[in-house]
C-alpha cells in the first residue's frame, strides 16, 4: 500500500530546503500513519504527481518504484458560469491558513482550465476570511445583508467581470379621477420637506417587482387609494444620484379605482385630490424643466393626443419567471390595421 508524501511536499520541491528535508524525515518515523487532509469547506480533490529526488531516502524510493505515487489536494467546491469563469459559495466555517492554502490550489487549478474570473461568496459568518482573500487579489463587487461577493481576475489581461447593478428603478404615478383631480402629495422627509411643494407619489422599485406593480404599490401604501396601471407616459436617466449610482425614473399613470386618501404618516404629511392646473400653477413645477415636460405630456394624454407605453405580459429565454414589455399598443394596433 502506498504512502502519502506530506504536504509540505507540494510546497518546497527544492531538496536542498531544510524545511522539505525535515517533513520527509518526519513521514519516515511516523511509519505507514496517513497524512492527515482538510476537509472544511471543500468538496473535491485533485491528484499531483510527487516530484522524486536523489536526497529521498531509499526506503521510500523503493516503494514507489513500482507505482507512481499520488497524493490529493482538497480545493473549493465550485460551478461553472456562462462565461467561463466559476462560482463559489462558502459555507462551512474554516480558518485563514487552512483557507488560503486551499484558494491558492483551487485558483491554480481553475487557470490550468481556462478560467477567467471567481466569484466567492462569503456569508456574513464567515467574515473572518476577508482579509485572507483581499490579500490574495480579490476585489469587492457587491454586498448584501447576508454575504459579501468577492471576485478574482485570473488571466493576465484587462477585466471584463461586469460592474454591480449600476442603475437605481423609481416610479411616479400620475393619478387622475373622473373631474380631471390629480392625486398629490407633501412629504415629511427628504428633499420636499418643509418645502409646501405638492407632487405625485413616488417611489422605489422593489428589488424582482415590475414597474407597473411598484406604481401601484407605491399609490396604496402613500395616500390608500386603489389604482390599476394603465401606460408608462415617459422616462428619464440621470447619474450619481444614489451613491454614485445612475437612476432610471418612469412617469406612469394610474386609474383610479377608489377616491378615499388614507395618507401614510411615516413618510407623507398630506394627501388630497388636486385640480391638475393648480398643481402644474405651483412655483416649483414652473420653475423645473423637466416637470414642466412631464406636465406637458400628462395634458397631452388627457387630450388625447399622446400614446405612452403600455405593459404586455411576455416570456423569455433567460427566465422560466413572466415578464413585461412596455410598448405603445394604440401605434402597435394601428400599424397592423394599415
Amino acid at each position: 500500500m502506498l504512502r502519502s508524501l506530506p504536504k509540505l511536499s507540494l510546497l518546497f520541491s527544492s531538496a536542498r530546503n531544510p524545511h522539505y528535508l525535515a517533513s520527509v524525515q518526519r513521514f519516515i518515523s511516523v511509519g505507514r500513519r496517513a497524512a492527515s487532509r482538510v476537509k472544511i469547506g471543500v468538496a473535491s480533490t485533485v491528484p499531483i504527481r510527487s516530484m522524486s529526488t536523489s536526497t529521498i531516502s531509499s526506503a521510500i524510493t523503493s516503494e514507489t518504484a513500482a507505482e507512481d505515487q499520488v497524493q490529493r489536494v482538497n480545493l473549493l467546491r465550485s460551478t461553472d458560469d456562462n462565461y467561463d469563469g466559476v462560482i463559489v459559495e462558502l459555507d462551512q466555517p474554516m480558518d485563514s491558513t487552512t483557507f488560503i492554502s486551499i484558494l491558492r490550489a483551487s485558483v491554480s487549478h481553475w487557470k490550468k482550465l481556462g478560467k477567467k474570473g471567481v466569484w466567492i461568496k462569503l456569508p456574513i459568518h464567515l467574515v473572518n476570511l476577508v482579509e485572507a482573500l483581499v490579500k490574495e487579489g480579490f476585489w469587492y463587487h457587491h454586498a448584501e445583508p447576508k454575504y459579501l461577493m468577492l471576485v478574482y481576475w485570473i488571466p493576465e489581461s484587462p477585466s471584463t467581470i461586469p460592474a454591480n447593478a449600476t442603475h437605481r428603478v423609481g416610479i411616479g404615478s400620475f393619478v387622475m379621477n373622473e373631474k380631471q383631480e390629480v392625486l398629490v402629495v407633501q412629504e415629511n422627509s427628504g428633499l420636499f420637506q418643509g418645502t409646501g411643494v405638492w407632487k405625485f407619489p413616488t417611489g422605489v422599485v422593489d428589488q424582482g417587482e415590475d414597474i407597473c406593480v411598484a406604481a401601484v404599490r407605491e399609490v396604496k401604501e402613500e395616500t390608500g387609494v386603489d389604482s390599476e396601471f394603465v401606460e408608462v407616459l415617459s422616462f428619464r436617466q440621470s447619474h450619481n444620484s444614489f451613491f454614485e449610482k445612475s437612476d432610471l425614473f418612469f412617469v406612469c399613470m394610474l386609474r383610479p379605482l377608489s377616491s378615499d386618501i388614507k395618507t401614510q404618516r411615516l413618510e407623507i404629511l398630506n394627501a388630497q385630490w388636486m385640480p391638475f392646473e393648480e398643481y402644474a400653477a405651483q412655483p416649483f413645477i414652473q420653475k423645473s424643466e423637466l416637470l414642466k415636460y412631464i406636465n406637458d405630456t400628462c395634458l397631452a394624454k388627457m387630450g388625447g393626443q399622446y400614446s405612452g407605453f403600455s405593459s404586455v405580459p411576455t416570456s423569455s429565454n433567460f427566465s422560466d419567471q413572466k415578464n413585461y414589455l412596455y410598448l405603445s399598443a394604440g401605434a402597435l394596433k394601428s400599424s397592423y390595421s394599415s
